[in-house]
């Protein structure tokens, strides 16, 4: 029987943006750029771009006014959820019929457009993962017209970040034999589960790269960064990952629901009005889980783009629209003194759900 460490990562290229051409053939080579409403002239941010626009510097999360300004001639589209999920779950459903050492695959769903693959139990030999790679890749184009990298691993970890270095349209593996030679030099944000936040903590610390990482005390990484966190990030640094190839259906935690307004909310009493309304459509959403909300978050984004957040625990989970509207209202309240009645721009509400029987 072949090793059966082995692990795939499969990811869309471009995937709202390929969906998106598609939908438009005519599109096709052309710099594309899909958010918001698909007017750069609103605010609004980038949900996905080609890499056609990509090439001129746009990328997600970027202000669409930005992005017209960086890509002039982009083609910009608005946002439609049901399409991108109508084409996700038919890629996730040709990878659910895959057979691979002659048994079906565990597939783990990370999201829209990218997956975890590994060999089910009582597979035969698995072969060369290459040559599977290949395969999944042909049949996911087969069926749906779209193309994807595959990252080849002896851990989920390695496998994820594997897949980057064979994008786009292409196979690359990553085990431990090779870690320090393809990732040693690289920045620690190179690694999955470390943002510029976690980055510039470490570099307080004298740890910049994977390598340093790797080598570094566990123990001052405790200290600094929290017992469960710091020996976590030690174990990034050295590619180890021992979490299995899991095919149970992700359940959230939590649901939320942002606007971004045209015009930006001026008073008190606006502000407090756009709360209730978002609060109302996300109790909505938490009613569908059929889990009551535990906890409340609120996001404010004021003029021009400072982005704060505020929390707090309910007394008792609830359905009850009046006391999550006041519970979001309230969370108004802890803004800092200098931040109130500032014009808003964006505001958000979060309500996380009570966990489901037997926990996630």
């Amino acid at each position: 029987m072949s090793d059966p460490r082995w692990v795939l990562h499969v990811d869309l290229d471009q995937f709202i943006a390929a969906v998106e051409v598609l939908r438009r053939p005519e599109l096709a080579g052309r710099p594309v750029v899909v958010g918001g409403r698909g007017d750069p002239t609103e605010r609004g941010v980038v949900a996905t771009a080609s890499y056609e626009a990509r090439a001129f510097g746009v990328g997600s999360g970027m202000p669409l006014r930005l992005a017209a300004r960086k890509c002039p001639d982009a083609v910009f589209l608005p946002v439609d959820k049901e399409a991108y999920d109508a084409a996700s779950a038919e890629v996730m459903a040709t990878l659910r019929g895959l057979e691979w050492g002659g048994v079906p695959v565990v597939l783990e769903v990370l999201g829209w457009d990218e997956a975890f693959l590994g060999p089910g139990a009582g597979h035969g030999d698995l072969g060369d993962p290459r040559e599977f790679a290949e395969r999944v890749r042909a049949a996911v184009l087969a069926a749906t017209d779209l193309h994807c990298s595959v990252g080849i691993g002896d851990n989920k970890l390695r496998a994820k970040i594997a897949t980057d270095f064979g994008k786009p349209r292409g196979v690359w593996q990553l085990t431990e034999d090779t870690w320090f030679e393809v990732m040693g030099e690289r920045p620690t944000t190179a690694l999955w589960g470390i943002g510029a936040k976690t980055a510039r903590k470490l570099a307080a610390l004298g740890i910049d790269t994977v390598a340093q990482l790797a080598s570094s005390d566990a123990r001052v990484l405790a200290a600094e960064l929290g017992p469960t966190m710091g020996p976590w990030y030690h174990r990034l640094g050295r590619g180890a990952d021992t979490s299995p190839v899991d095919a149970t259906p992700w359940v959230p935690r939590a649901h939320g629901r942002e606007e971004t307004f045209q015009q930006d909310l001026d008073t008190p009493e606006q502000v407090a009005a756009a709360v209730r309304a978002l609060t109302g459509r996300v109790l909505a959403d938490i009613r569908a889980e059929g889990r009551p909300a535990a906890r409340v978050g609120l996001k404010v984004r004021f003029v021009p783009f400072v982005t704060v957040s505020r929390s707090l625990t309910l007394p008792e989970p609830t359905y009850d629209l009046a006391v999550l509207e006041a519970a979001a209202v309230s969370l108004l309240d802890r803004l800092d003194e200098r931040d109130r009645g500032r014009p808003v721009r964006l505001l958000g509400v979060r309500l996380e759900m009570v966990p489901p029987e037997g926990g996630y």
